[in-house]
């Protein structure tokens, strides 16, 4: 009777098929917000922002680092091309720390030379691979 609930789901980088499985929920941040979606959801598309990807399978949640992308949402498939995606054992704490204090310090600066906006999206970047990658 699981079977009921569970829909294909594909994860999908430039570089590499990231996730391909059955899942019974996803949750992931949009532009729109944080969002919860189970099988038979309404067609939609929606724009990925910086957060966390929750990957509900039939046993257990996987979670990973998603930045930048779209997902097309249909009542049996669901696909996310994410610009980056990583799982925590992949991320470098090290380098993200680094990112996150570099993003820092160029928005305290208020450096009319430095693209704020770039360095916001740097600084969510950086705290969404910290917050997977210290689980």
């Amino acid at each position: 009777m699981a079977d009921e609930k569970m829909f294909k789901l594909k994860v999908i980088c430039p570089d590499r098929m990231f996730y391909e499985g059955e899942a019974s929920m996803v949750e992931l941040r949009t532009s729109e917000g944080e969002v919860g979606i189970y099988k038979n959801h309404i067609p939609m598309t929606m724009i990925v922002a910086p957060g966390v990807l929750r990957i509900k399978e039939e046993q257990e949640t996987k979670e990973a680092a998603i930045h930048a992308g779209f997902i097309q949402v249909l009542p049996e498939e669901i696909m996310i091309l994410a610009e980056v995606a990583e799982w925590p054992e992949e991320i470098d704490i090290q380098r993200a720390q680094e990112a996150k204090a570099r993003a820092e310090k160029r928005i305290s600066d208020k450096d009319p030379e430095i693209n704020v906006l770039r360095a916001e999206i740097a600084l969510k970047k950086s705290l969404v691979r910290l917050e997977v990658g210290q689980k």
